[in-house]
């Protein structure tokens, strides 16, 4: 036996007895014959009284074991649940470690790279260790939840078949069957239809899904997902079921209770507001549609404009501060930025331009002195993008932004969008998201102007979860296919099978994929998902810890029928 408590358990009502610990030299420190030991587990710390050890027998990090028996601390240490006892014992040595690359303590700054090298070091750290733990009761409570709702836990297959639209798919050549690929599933969308045809109607399952993606802070090339299904069920059923949960599961971690249903929002209010399909709600600067007023000016930039849009705010920027404010909208395409500030009137910026203007634009903005405001005049989505990246940096800059959790399902989604590098229509979802249609004719129709029945969950302005009402009718279906550009052939290639299903009787149906990562992130204060996984990939996709990605041998490009293109 080498414990018969963990760091975290003693108490002083343990007094007098006789235990055994193990863990690692959190820190120590060295008083004449004898010595302190910090030692830790992941359920904490105690403090160990040792004597005769030799200064540098043993150090930081090592891993020992300590018998002895539990005694008072003359100065009790309140910072900690077991401060109001010790240990008084042996110590032996069960594993010796060389000096850290890394801080466990956590005093000194560490590069993000030297932390996932060291990735299994890093994990000791306490916070690492919160988050996991975090992680693990979160998908206790996520079982709990749908086990109590009589959901079905089942798996789908992780080597698929590649197919169109969405991300770029992660390839796995097949040995046995030459020049032949399977692709690992960006998620499990046509299962969980099948498993709606088949007769589960309520279907979940926690899921690993691939996408061969750019990375930034709320991606990873593998990621987990929660995901659901249900049959004979509506938007409000869907949407209904997941604020039950996000209930449950903000009770069972924080002991909260949030307040349900949520706000709803159509796409196109979020946009035109917020400039964000997940709009960030703890803070109330909204976007303004001054389009038809600055038509009347003879400024060109407003008048030529399809859309003018501007966002006001109380505060005196310098110019400096202006040119990075304008490099913020640069980056979603956006030509520039006007601005003007008001102090009883116009000034700055393009306040010359906007004299014919002036008073209807000072009425409509409803302007205070000491405001500034910022325009953006181009594409409505660039516009509003623009726009609402302005607002984000506007909002952290200012320390706008309150402590609270913000939930939103953002609805009536475009069922497609314009792709202007393929010049074509594609899903804005995927394409067995239902339209908000009653007859498969009635997608003959302007594209641009067919909503889904998408519906989107934001917590804070991020989207945490993504989901819609499937099509269910085989020839709404083929009809999407032939919009998106498939034709019979290639649609019956990748899909026929779902074809081939929905003719034998399938229910309406309609799920919901939540982010479990980009949950978990948010529900820790994390800022990346990369904190919140145990081993995760660099914005470069490398696993720094292992090398990979890295190469093979010839002999196994050989076994797979591949050969290497320089």
């Amino acid at each position: 036996m080498y414990r018969t408590h963990t760091c975290g358990e003693l108490r002083i009502k343990d007094e007098g007895k006789a235990v055994m610990l193990a863990g690692w030299i959190h820190s120590m420190r060295y008083h004449g014959n004898v010595t302190f030991i910090d030692l830790r587990d992941r359920y904490g710390i105690t403090q160990i009284v040792a004597e005769n050890i030799k200064e540098g027998d043993i150090k930081r990090e090592f891993v020992i074991q300590v018998q002895g028996v539990v005694k008072k601390k003359p100065q009790p240490n309140k910072k900690i649940a077991t401060g109001a006892i010790e240990i008084h014992g042996e110590v032996r040595v069960l594993s010796t470690a060389k000096q850290m690359p890394i801080d466990i303590e956590g005093n000194t700054e560490m590069t993000e790279d030297t932390r996932l090298k060291h990735r299994y070091l890093d994990l000791r750290r306490r916070p690492m260790q919160d988050t996991l733990m975090l992680r693990s009761k979160v998908l206790k409570a996520t079982r709990d939840f749908f086990n109590k709702e009589e959901f079905i836990e089942l798996e789908t297959p992780i080597l698929g078949k590649s197919t169109p639209e969405g991300a770029r798919d992660y390839l796995v050549p097949s040995r046995i069957n030459k020049s032949m690929f399977y692709a690992l599933p960006q998620s499990p969308q046509i299962f969980k239809q099948l498993f709606m045809i088949a007769g589960y109607d309520k279907y979940v399952q926690i899921v690993k899904c691939f996408r061969d993606e750019d990375l930034r802070k709320d991606r990873q090339p593998e990621f987990t997902q929660i995901d659901l299904e249900m049959s004979f069920i509506e938007q409000d059923d869907i949407i209904g079921i997941n604020e039950k949960f996000m209930k449950y599961l903000w009770k069972e971690i924080f002991g909260e209770d949030i307040s349900i249903p949520f706000q709803r929002m159509s796409y196109k209010d979020a946009m035109n507001i917020y400039g964000s399909d997940k709009p960030d709600l703890r803070f109330d600067l909204e976007l303004y549609d001054v389009t038809d007023i600055m038509k009347k000016t003879e400024f060109n930039v407003f008048k030529n404009a399809k859309t003018v849009k501007c966002i006001k705010v109380k505060n005196d920027f310098s110019r400096k501060e202006i040119d990075k404010l304008t490099d913020v909208v640069k980056v979603h395409k956006a030509k520039g930025l006007a601005w003007v500030k008001y102090d009883n009137d116009l000034e700055g910026g393009v306040a010359k331009f906007l004299d014919s203007v002036k008073k209807e634009l000072i009425e409509k903005l409803n302007l205070q002195k000491g405001e500034t405001v910022f325009f953006v005049a181009d594409e409505w989505l660039i516009t509003c993008e623009a726009l609402g990246a302005l607002r984000i940096e506007l909002a952290n800059k200012l320390n706008l932004v309150k402590e609270e959790w913000q939930f939103c399902w953002v609805t009536d989604f475009p069922m497609f969008e314009w792709n202007e590098e393929d010049e074509r229509y594609v899903s804005m979802h995927h394409p067995f998201t239902m339209p908000k249609i009653s007859d498969a004719e009635e997608l003959d129709g302007e594209l641009a102007e067919i909503q889904s029945l998408g519906y989107d969950l934001t917590l804070n302005g991020f989207e945490i979860a993504g989901g819609s009402i499937r099509i269910h009718d085989m020839h709404i279906q083929k009809k999407v296919f032939e919009k998106l550009g498939l034709s019979e052939k290639e649609a019956n290639e990748k899909f026929g099978f779902l074809i081939e299903a929905l003719q034998y009787g399938a229910p309406p149906h309609g799920g919901i994929a939540f982010g479990f990562d980009r949950l978990v992130m948010l529900m820790s204060g994390g800022e990346s998902i990369r904190d919140v996984i145990a081993f995760p990939k660099t914005k470069n996709a490398e696993d720094l810890m292992m090398g990979a990605p890295s190469g093979v041998k010839k002999e196994q490009l050989d076994e797979l029928g591949l050969q290497l293109k320089k």
